[in-house]
Parts: structure tokens; sequence; C-alpha cells
């Protein structure tokens, strides 16, 4: 027995530290970094872009990313940081893909001399970004359902896919807030408020990191503020502006959520390009905001430094600039931070410190992934039987997809009457790219692909109708973008024999100009692309009662259309089962309860602002333009009605201490003949503050489902920190003084309005404010920040 145990303790005793999981992380990363040479160092901050080989052999690297003179061989000689979207690239079978991956980590492993493997990241934005997986709508939708619990439930199924297909990272949510809706990448926000996408981005976060899987945060911070709506544009904003509507998401996400990576942004504000802002990257993400996780390049942002920024004169003097200020990873392949870094390091342009501190960075997030465990094997439980498309994640996706889609208008049009005779035209209205997003693998990937198939059941919305009415006419009228007018006869002549007609239009989804929508699809006014337009005015002309359905990437004007059509739904890309669920509205199989997470413009050129605007950007008698929306922030109709009590303050009186909280109620109550969901939305009005304040902004919010007949109390307990923003003196204050909340079913629809004065002294608060109140639906759950 002696020899035994003297035997065990020599076997522990030969354990490389940095295995040694009784150590801590830090421990252990600081155990490793000790013994790696520059070399192994400057393999662990890059990434490599691989695509999995359909024969299941191995990944095979893009060539045209490939360090020159460099093979596979020899990239992985001295370990590798990250592979970069395995799945991806191209289209392949699921179970191939997770062998094929398994097969290159093992000769990660193999070709380094402490074994370790490489740390796999993939898009997840509309869900897990492969060949036969869940598209899921996009998050516009997500924003549109003001429902975090469904977001959380479908982002942890997402990443229950993702881990087990061998990922370990997901370059997810994006938490750009929507200031102008020309910008192509708008289909990738959550909404135009800052609130609602900090709680439905934490909510994501949550449900990704709860499976394993790191969340990476993008893009910090600003890139939604680009001049004009342009794709990486400079941004121009004010501090307050940075601080109180782009940060906050950022904040919520990482103290809410527990997001483990941060990726930068293209962008550059006030002429420092996010990339190399040092300031940005570790005084305030890291120094104030605590974040301890890694920073990751945006795709090729690192070398952007040199060719588009031009603050950088080469490769070297891109990846010091990016390095020091905190960049910790380069993606997706090696560039900047291969021989050019090297070069930097020996010139002493950067320190060796500096590295250290990156290379450190990732081995403790390795390390807390259990890639460095001695047990740790890359082969998955059973990749023959991995579904990326499985019947829970569709019910989900199907049940998103319900909750987002917003009824706008309906002048008794809808529900479509039984057995009333339809007519089906437009572009979208046959279409299963019509559901998806540019990051839907679909459309960012498969349709570089034709000769594969789509990989997923998708439902259009004719395939819905007529799943719901039996059939029904259809026209396709015109294309997205196209000119072609020969089909608008064709269309006008079917929708003349019908009692209704349901014309769709919108987006084709794309990159870099090969949509309407989407990444590098930005847009020069806000009119339906191509001649959409002149499709519904022959529908009208037609004198048959016109139902507009919209699947979109942004808000379109419709001022031209809102008081001559029957009724108006909208559809953010609403995902696979994004047909069904706008057939079930137009039916009334279900009743809508999405709401608008960005307004709807009157007019196509003169509305690139979204709500949260001062007073001077309110419609006044010293301009001529009113940039009112024409169907505000947080709309949306059903087919039940609602009556709401007048909201009380809990133990009365209207004092709001500056350092409490205060708790308003209401009663709603179901006073139509069916099921249906309110949506109770509290919003913030200031009377007088030291600086300019939007005029009303949402501070909290709650779904309420109830049944015909039936109430519900709902309760609202509001910090007071909720009303803080950024003072003259830079800082973030609580400030005493007269405040209004409107309680309504939008920004303007104040159904309850409570009056109430801040008093006590003016505070100051910092990043460990209260980001989200507690709210209670009665009956119900308690929440922070929502309630179903």
């Amino acid at each position: 027995m002696t020899t035994d145990i003297s035997a065990e303790r020599t076997a522990e005793s030969q354990v490389p530290p940095w295995r040694d999981r009784t150590r801590t992380p830090a421990e252990r990363a600081d155990g490793l970094l000790a013994e790696m040479t520059q070399a192994e160092k400057l393999g662990q901050i890059v990434g490599l872009w691989v695509g999995a080989d359909a024969s299941g052999a191995g990944v095979a690297p893009n060539q045209s990313d490939m360090p020159q003179g460099l093979e596979w061989e020899a990239v992985i000689a001295d370990g590798l940081g990250q592979l970069s979207r395995p799945y991806g690239t191209a289209p392949v079978e699921p179970a191939l893909g997770a062998r094929s991956l398994a097969h290159s980590q093992r000769e990660v492993m193999a070709a380094n001399r402490f074994g370790l493997p490489a740390q796999v990241h993939e898009e997840c934005l509309a869900g897990f970004a492969a060949w036969q997986a869940t598209a899921f709508p996009i998050p516009l939708s997500w924003g549109a359902s003001f429902n975090p619990e469904r977001v959380e439930q479908m982002a942890t199924l997402i990443g229950q896919s993702m881990r087990a297909a061998g990922v370990h990272q997901g370059l997810s949510p994006v938490l750009d807030v929507t200031r102008d809706y020309r910008w192509g990448r708008t289909e990738e926000t959550i909404s135009e408020d800052p609130f609602l996408v900090g709680m439905v981005g934490a909510a994501y976060v949550r449900g990704l990191e709860s499976t394993g899987i790191v969340a990476t945060l993008k893009h910090f911070v600003g890139y939604s503020a680009s001049r004009a709506g342009r794709n990486l544009a400079p941004v121009s904003i004010g501090t307050r502006e940075f601080a109180d509507v782009l940060l906050p998401p950022f904040e919520a996400a990482l103290r809410l959520g527990g997001a483990r990576s941060v990726m930068h942004s293209y962008t550059d504000i006030d002429g420092v390009p996010s990339a190399a802002d040092t300031w940005l990257l570790t005084d305030l993400l890291r120094d104030t905001l605590g974040f301890e996780g890694t920073v990751v390049a945006d795709y090729f942002g690192v070398r952007f430094l040199e060719r588009l920024h031009r603050v950088a004169a080469d490769g070297s003097h891109a990846a010091a600039l990016a390095l020091t200020a905190g960049v910790d990873v380069e993606l997706p392949t090696i560039d900047a931070y291969g021989d050019p870094l090297a070069r930097a390091l020996a010139e002493g342009r950067v320190a060796e410190t500096i590295l250290d501190r990156a290379v450190r960075r990732v081995l403790i997030q390795k390390i807390e992934l259990g890639l460095l465990d001695a047990d740790y094997t890359p082969e998955q439980a059973d990749p023959e039987s991995l579904a990326l498309d499985p019947e829970p994640a569709r019910e989900v996706a199907l049940e998103m997809a319900r909750e987002s889609v917003v009824l706008v208008a309906n002048d008794d049009a809808l529900p479509l009457a039984p057995g009333a005779s339809i007519t089906v035209v437009g572009p979208l209205a046959d279409d299963p790219y019509s559901m998806l997003g540019c990051y839907s693998f679909p459309a960012h990937v498969g349709a570089q692909h034709p000769d594969h198939e789509i990989g997923i059941d998708i439902t259009t919305v004719r395939a819905g109708l007529e799943a719901e009415l039996g059939s029904v006419r259809y026209a396709r009228g015109c294309d997205v973008t196209d000119t072609d007018r020969a089909g608008l006869a064709e269309a006008a002549e079917a929708a003349h024999a019908a009692d209704a007609c349901v014309v769709v239009v919108g987006d084709r989804a794309g990159l870099f100009g090969r949509g309407t929508s989407g990444e590098g699809c930005d847009a020069a006014d806000l009119a339906l692309p191509g001649i959409q337009g002149e499709l519904i005015e022959e529908m009208l002309a037609t004198g048959t009662p016109v139902v507009l359905v919209l699947l979109t990437g942004r808000p379109y004007a419709l001022g031209h259309y809102a008081d001559r059509v029957a009724a108006i739904v909208q559809g953010f890309f609403p995902g696979q089962h994004g047909g069904r669920a706008i057939a079930e509205v137009l039916t009334g199989t279900i009743n809508p309860s999405g709401r608008l997470p960005v307004g709807i413009p009157r007019d196509r050129g003169g509305q690139p602002g979204t709500y949260l605007a001062a007073p001077l950007g309110q419609a006044s008698t010293v301009s001529n333009l009113d940039p009112s929306a024409l169907f505000p922030f947080g709309h949306g109709l059903t087919y039940t009605s609602f009556e709401w009590s007048e909201a009380t303050v809990a133990g009365g009186g209207t004092e709001w201490d500056t350092a409490g909280q205060v708790t308003v109620e209401l009663t709603v109550t179901n006073t139509g003949d069916r099921r249906g969901t309110e949506v109770v939305q509290v919003y913030l009005e200031d009377h007088v503050a030291q600086v300019t304040q939007p005029v009303r902004r949402l501070i909290a919010f709650a779904r309420v489902p109830l049944d015909a007949g039936a109430s519900a109390g709902v309760r609202f307990t509001l910090s007071a920190d909720l009303t803080s923003f950024t003072g003259l003196a830079g800082e973030r204050i609580v400030e005493p003084g007269q405040v209004s909340l409107h309680i309504g079913r939008s920004v303007t629809q104040t159904l309850a309005k409570v009056d109430l004065s801040l008093t006590g002294a003016l505070r100051t608060v910092g990043h460990d404010r209260e980001l989200a109140p507690v709210v209670v639906v009665d009956p119900g759950e308690t929440t922070a920040g929502v309630s179903s």
C-alpha cells in the first residue's frame, strides 16, 4: 500500500502546474506562460480561418488568407490560438464537420510541445451559422418581442448546438444601438433604445454563457453611430451620447449577462480608431468596467489601422498599436500578429510584457473552458447524431417569430375573413430567403454555394397562408431590386379577382452590396428598394383592399401608403418559421403581440434619427420638417382590447429619494373575447435637467399575457439610478427635481401617468449602479428588468 501511495504522489508531482486543476486559472496560466517561447506566445493570439472538409478528414485553411509561404503544418507548429469558422465557411454535413474539426484539433495538439488545442469560434447572431442549423429571427425581431426570457431560451439552444459541435466561442450578440435606419447593419441591432438593447442583449449572453460558450459583445463601441448611416464610416459623437446611449447595453451584458469576450469596432470615434484606442479597450473596458476576458479583433481590423485608417505605417506598427491598446487576439487569421508583431517586439516598439498580458488572458480563458485539462478530448460524444435543427429549437424559433410580428395598422381588414378569396403578390411572398437576415447561414454562406440545398425547411408567406386557408392566388409582380415591370399587370389582374390582396415586400439580405440590407448594404434613403412602391400603387389602384406585409432589416417610410392600405404587418426577418407566424397573424390563428423596436418613418429622407431626441429634436414651429415617426417606438396592435387602471405609488406619496426606489402599480384587464398580450412600457420624462435629455426614454417594460376577461396587477420597482445621466462635469448623476413616469403602449401613447419629485442630494453613480428594475406581474414571476 505504501508503494501505491508513493507512486500516486509521484504522478501528481509530475503533472505540469498548468494542468493542475487544484490551482486557479490564473496560477495555471502563469505557470504555462513562464515556459513558453516568444513564438509559442504569438501562436496563442492569432486565429486561422478554416473550413471543415466535407469528407471529415480535417479543416482546410483559406489559402488566400494564409501567411505567404506558410502551410498548415508550419502555422500550427508552435500552437494556435483560434480556429475561425470551420462550420461557417462552406456547407458541410454536421457529423462530418465535427469529425473534421476533431481531427484537426488533434493535429494542433500534437504539433505544439504543450499539447494545446485551439479555441473554436463561430457566428451565431441568428442561430449557429452552420449548414442545417436552425435559423432564428434576427435581433430586430428579438427587440420586437419585448421578451428577454424568450431570447435567453433561444440563446441557450444555440449554445447547446455549438457546444455539441465542438465550438467554444460565439461572435454575438450585437449591442450596437440603432442611430440611423439607413445603416445596413440595422438588422443586426436589437433596437433604437439602449435600455431595451441592454435587457435583451444581457438575456442572450446569459443563455449562451449558460452552455459554456463564450459570448462576444459586438462592436465595442459606437459602430452604429457612423455618419450618414454608412458602414465603417467615421463616428462623430459627444461624450454624453457615448456614455448614455451607446455604452449602457455593453454594461448590462457584462454585469447582468457575464460575457467573457468583447470585439472592437471597425470605426473611429473623433479620429481614434477603436482598435488602437487604449482609453476605450483598457482604461474604460478593463479598469472602469472591470472586464477580465479577452478582446478579439473584428475580422482584419488590426491591419485596417494601416490600410483604412492610416494611423499605422505598416503591419508592425498596426500590431503594436492594437496590442498595446488591448486587442488580445487577431481574427480571423494570422496577419499583423504574425511576423509583423515579431518584428515590432524585436525592435522594441512593443514590450514583451504587453504580449504576455494578452497571452495570459487567452490562456486563462482556455483553462476556464477546460481546454488545458489533461483529460480534454476534441472528439464529440456522438457526432453521428449531431442535430443542429432539433425540434426544441424549431419550437422556440416559431414562438419567437410569433411574438415578434407587429400588427402596425388595421382598418378591420384583419384577421382575414374565413372563406375570403385571397391573392398574394410581391417579390418576397414565396421566397424562403425573405425570412433570413444577413448572418443566417443560408444568406451569409449558402448563397455562395448554389449547388447545395438550403439545408432547413423555411415556410414562406404564401406557403403559410395556403396551410391556413387551403388555397390562394399568387403573382410575383416584381423583384426586390430589378426594375422590370413586366409582372405588374399579372399581379393587378390577380388582385382584381380577390376579396383581399396581401402584398409582401421588403429587403433581400446580403453582404457588401449583394443585398438591400445587411453588412455593407446601406441605403441612400428609406424608400422601399426597387419598384416595390410601384407594385403597391398598382395593387391599390385595383380597388381591392390591400394588406401590406413588410419583411425587412430596417424600417421603411410608409407615409405614402399608410392611409390607403387596409392593414400593415411588419416582420423583421423572422426566421425559418416566419412565414407561418405571419400567416397565423393574418388569419387570426394567433393574436399579435410584437411592438416596434424602431419607429417607422413617414418620409423617405426626413428621418435618420430615433425617438431618443431632446426637445430641439422634436417637431417645432421653427422648422418645416417634422421628424416624428409615422408609427412610434413601442407601437403595436392586437385583436383584443385592454383596459388599464390608474397607476399608483406603493405607500402613497409623490417623493422619490435620489438614493432610493419607488414602486408603481397598476392593473391591466383583457376586455376582449380572446387571449392576448399587452406590453406595458414605462418612460421617464425629466422636466428640468442640467443638460438636455430625451423628452422620454424607456426605463421598464413587461409583457402581460391574459385570457379573455382576466386581469393582472403589474408592479415596477424602480431605482433612482434609472434616472441617471451624464451631467455637466462628465460624471453620471442622479439629480433632484421633477420627473414623470409615462406608462403606456408606446412612447407616444400614455395610458397612466405618475408625477414624482426626486428629493435628496445630487448623487454621483458609477458603473455599479442599478441597471434594471424589478418587475412583477401578478399572477406571474418576479424578474430583473422584465416579466413575461
